[in-house]
């Protein structure tokens, strides 16, 4: 199994925890360190629904959380009949801790079907370098 196969497949794991009784709608998400290391998130939903957390962030927030910072590769997996992609905010959290390598793998519940860099997702982030 290819480092790739079994990130799929912890995201896969992952979205089955995620707690979405508003809008019944489980993403799951799993980050792969430069330090090779596998972190995995779940969306989380509260009755406010600014007050959730994505699953892209809680795998970051994980990976933060264990003292690493570079995020070599994030896949995402819902099921629906179109492929999502990252919320804006998460778009920015994954720039924030991305390299000009960091890819973004988008996934249904039967695998990755589509790949991006960063830059094509968000090619305007903010970043760490802006003029103060």
């Amino acid at each position: 199994m290819t480092k790739l196969d079994l990130l799929f497949k912890k995201a896969l794991e992952v979205r089955q925890n995620a707690y979405a009784p508003y809008s019944g709608f489980k993403v799951g998400a799993a980050v792969l360190s430069q330090g090779d290391q596998i972190y995995v998130g779940a969306n989380t939903e509260n009755v406010s629904y600014p007050c959730g957390t994505c699953a892209e962030q809680s795998a970051i927030c994980a990976m933060v959380a264990n003292g690493e910072y570079k995020i070599s590769d994030i896949v995402i997996v819902a099921q629906s009949k179109n492929l999502i992609t990252p919320c804006g905010a998460c778009l920015q959290r994954i720039a924030e801790f991305a390299t000009t390598d960091t890819k973004i793998h988008l996934a249904d519940i039967s695998g990755i079907k589509k790949t991006y860099q960063l830059n094509d997702l968000m090619p305007v982030a903010f970043r760490e370098d802006l003029e103060k």
